[in-house]
């Protein structure tokens, strides 16, 4: 059995979970409203308090579809209760970031300021001028809209300039040396 996938999701207070036919999961919170549809070879049933998920058989699809399916429903609880968040640095010499309304401004040392806007369901703020915070109730969106910031110009390895994430970690190399 998937021990991930055994576990049931605990559902908080103020969170309402319903299954419509297809596996069409809606999940409503204080938050805001997710919803989903999962793989439909999973039973997904509201029992109480919880959300169980089981699987019909053990074929090797079934058995990777049980915790991911489970996986995905926890994801979306914990999004519409606490949301999740991403911190993103900017480091280098005149690299920075700026918020005007749902745009953020990043100046990355091209020739032109990099312009980009907030998705739906997605906010951006602007901490100091180096720190760009991305939130939602989405753990997917905000995770691709953050790396799609990085991707504007990503860590390099000799100087660490460029975007990275607050918990990464970037292995230095050692710079050229001159010929003696």
């Amino acid at each position: 059995m998937s021990r991930i996938g055994r576990m049931p999701v605990a559902i908080p207070a103020g969170v309402t979970v319903t299954v419509a036919e297809g596996n069409k999961v809606t999940v409503k919170g204080p938050k805001g409203t997710l919803e989903r549809v999962l793989p439909a070879e999973m039973d997904i049933k509201v029992e109480g308090a919880e959300v169980v998920v089981s699987r019909p058989n053990d074929l090797k699809r079934n058995k990777s579809l049980h915790g991911l399916t489970r996986t995905l429903i926890n994801n979306m609880v914990v999004g519409v209760t606490d949301g999740y968040e991403k911190k993103l640095e900017v480091n280098g010499v005149g690299y920075r970031a700026a918020k005007q309304g749902k745009k953020l401004t990043l100046n990355l040392g091209y020739s032109h300021p990099v312009e980009m806007e907030d998705p739906e369901g997605i906010e951006t703020t602007v901490d100091g001028q180096n720190i760009i915070i991305v939130k939602g109730i989405d753990k997917e969106k905000v995770g691709q809209f953050a790396a799609e910031i990085r991707s504007k110009r990503g860590p390099e390895p000799y100087k660490g300039k460029g975007i990275k994430y607050a918990d990464e970690i970037i292995r230095r190399k050692v710079g050229k040396t001159g010929k003696k």
